[in-house]
């Protein structure tokens, strides 16, 4: 009986040592999950103002070109509107499948 006594206890220390390994590691990927999202939304958000920016002043450029061929400023400005309400419908109707697929690329992101 005593002979099984030094050979069990190297073994609860080894099994305690891969508990405490096996939890770090989960803790690191966390860690890094967590990380690679945050700096993938935060890089985005710098990004997204300079390129809203950029949007607006060639949609105002369109639609000051359009106004200037038809004649009248204001009907560029119109004309740009009618697309970006026609858009903006299409998008409303997809919209479920719009959520479904950033959803799916919000796990894929996480889990890979």
């Amino acid at each position: 009986m005593e002979d099984k006594k030094p050979f069990i206890e190297p073994l609860f220390e080894r099994v305690e040592e891969y508990g405490k390994t096996s939890l770090e590691l989960i803790k690191l990927k966390t860690v890094d999950k967590a990380t690679d999202v945050a700096s993938t939304f935060i890089s985005r958000g710098v990004m997204m103002p300079v390129f809203l920016m950029c949007a607006v002043l060639i949609n105002i450029g369109v639609a000051l070109w359009l106004g200037d061929l038809l004649g009248k400023l204001y009907n560029g400005f119109f004309i740009v509107a009618g697309f970006y309400a026609i858009v903006g419908l299409i998008l409303y109707f997809f919209r479920e499948q719009i959520k479904k697929s950033v959803s799916n690329l919000i796990i894929l992101q996480i889990l890979n």
